[in-house]
């Protein structure tokens, strides 16, 4: 079964934000979808993730190396591919604070989805960025919050009430550019016609609700139309952090 596949992306800069440290990447040729959450300050997050965004998409493309990386066959390594690929992106953020010692402390979490032309794919994150799915109207989240207080809930140390609220919260345990080893989490997709694919920042959904989000993707806009949406929602919630979308559609051909 062949898939077609379709995407649209939208970032805002927020309502009490001075500058945008979020950066996305589309990539229809190699089925490439990217966010990257910046952070560091002075606009050195902005550095960060950009630089995260360009060098995943030019492993991919053929650049870091040499050789385009094609989609592996069944069988091979393709989570290994793709780790590959983001701990070649972490190595670029150290080398550039290496370089410029003012960029020191920056750093971005990442959510990445590539595609196969197989029916599959390959989900990966780092960070509190996050990534989800909606398949017959029901909406599913794919990624796990990589930070402190997601941690301490999941061991039980804190309960939902006290996570909600906890001034910890956006401490992330887990980013590209903090330490030279990076754990990135990655699960295999199987994917299904009518799948709607969401990676966004986290100006989206810490505030937002489950079912609103569910209803914007179920309702068949045009993905350019549903992505300003979901911004807007976001904004008139406070816009209290830069704001990104990246919507894939897949269905089959």
């Amino acid at each position: 079964m062949r898939l077609e596949v379709d995407a649209a992306a939208l970032s805002d800069v927020g309502r009490t934000r001075r500058s945008n440290e979020d950066f996305f990447g589309v990539d229809p040729e190699h089925r490439l979808y990217l966010v990257a959450d910046g952070m560091g300050g002075h606009g050195n997050g902005e550095i960060a993730s950009r630089l995260v965004v360009d060098s995943v998409r030019s492993f991919f493309e053929g650049g870091a190396g040499g050789g385009r990386r094609r989609w592996p066959a069944a069988g091979e390594d393709r989570p290994a591919l793709m780790r590959e690929a983001i701990e070649r992106a972490n190595e670029s953020v150290l080398g550039a604070v290496d370089h410029d010692r003012s960029l020191g402390g920056m750093g971005t979490t990442l959510v990445a989805l590539r595609l196969g032309d197989d029916g599959t794919g390959i989900l990966a994150h780092v960070g509190d960025s996050r990534a989800y799915r909606l398949r017959e109207n029901r909406l599913r989240r794919l990624t796990s919050d990589h930070t402190w207080v997601n941690e301490q809930l999941t061991a039980g140390n804190l309960s939902e009430a006290q996570a909600r609220d906890h001034p910890f919260k956006s401490v992330v345990t887990r980013a590209l550019g903090g330490d030279e080893r990076v754990d990135v989490e990655r699960t295999a997709q199987d994917l299904a016609p009518g799948d709607r694919y969401q990676r966004i920042a986290a100006g989206v959904s810490t505030k937002g609700p489950h079912e609103l989000i569910c209803r914007r993707l179920s309702a068949g806009r045009p993905l350019r139309e549903t992505c300003r949406q979901l911004v807007d929602d976001a904004n008139d919630r406070g816009g209290r952090d830069n704001i990104t979308v990246v919507l894939v559609a897949v269905e089959d051909a």
